[in-house]
């Protein structure tokens, strides 16, 4: 049996909800504490620039609430960068944002970003942050990512999620061979591998059985099934997929 893999939730789409008719709930904090009590290892969190979902109140509430780590995903900007360093989270995920965008798209530029990108993770570092990157599952992101100091990078499923629900699954193949390879290469450079975006019961498996991805980060899909099954469920039954992929 593999190690452990660990299970972060992001609870995003709870403050959707709430900010769809405005109020208090469901409290996105309230959902953090019962994903917790579940199993999670991990709360992710993003503050959007546009405040779409979390708010900055809400990652104070986290802060104070949580007992198990936090990941405060954002934008490299000036702004995300001053909140991360006044509420020091356990880890840091750097994300590409566009606002007019549904959700994340894609991987972050490090390749060819990697001076501006070095001078704004290193504060972050120096405070004892795990930083991690979120980008695509290619080479040469990775290796800039170790260059610039990164100590984590998060693999971007969604194209090897999005060809799995299409059917096409010679293309799904492609794609998980590509993540898999990556997750070779990351390690190999140093760097911790994690993955997510898009994950579901249905795709999990073979990500969740690559040897070197140390963490999955789920979050839409178990606050939909939330709502049929329970989030406590929810959890159970993607940490169970995720212990048997790696038996």
């Amino acid at each position: 049996m593999m190690d452990r893999q660990r299970l972060g939730v992001n609870i995003d789409h709870v403050a959707t909800i709430r900010n769809a008719r405005g109020g208090m709930y469901p409290d996105p904090v309230r959902a953090a504490l019962m994903a917790e009590i579940a199993g999670a290892d991990g709360i992710t969190a993003h503050l959007r620039e546009d405040r779409r979902h979390i708010r900055d109140e809400d990652i104070e509430a986290l802060v104070a609430a949580l007992t198990i780590p936090l990941n405060f995903e954002m934008a490299s900007t000036s702004e995300m960068q001053e909140i991360a360093l006044r509420f020091r989270p356990h880890a840091i995920c750097i994300v590409p944002e566009k606002r007019e965008e549904r959700t994340t798209e894609g991987g972050l530029e490090v390749a060819n970003d990697k001076n501006r990108l070095s001078d704004f993770i290193k504060p972050l570092l120096d405070l004892g942050c795990r930083v991690s990157l979120f980008v695509e599952p290619d080479e040469r992101q990775l290796e800039a990512s170790a260059e610039i100091g990164a100590t984590v990078v998060e693999l971007h499923t969604g194209a090897y999620c999005d060809y799995h629900a299409e059917g096409s699954n010679r293309f799904a193949l492609d794609e998980l061979a590509r993540i898999s390879r990556c997750s070779v290469f990351a390690n190999n450079l140093g760097l911790e591998v994690h993955a997510g975006h898009g994950l579901t019961f249905e795709n999990v498996s073979p990500i969740a059985a690559i040897p070197q991805v140390r963490e999955l980060n789920i979050g839409h899909f178990l606050i939909g099934e939330s709502v049929f099954v329970g989030l406590d469920n929810a959890i159970s039954q993607m940490r169970r997929l995720m212990v048997e992929a790696r038996l």
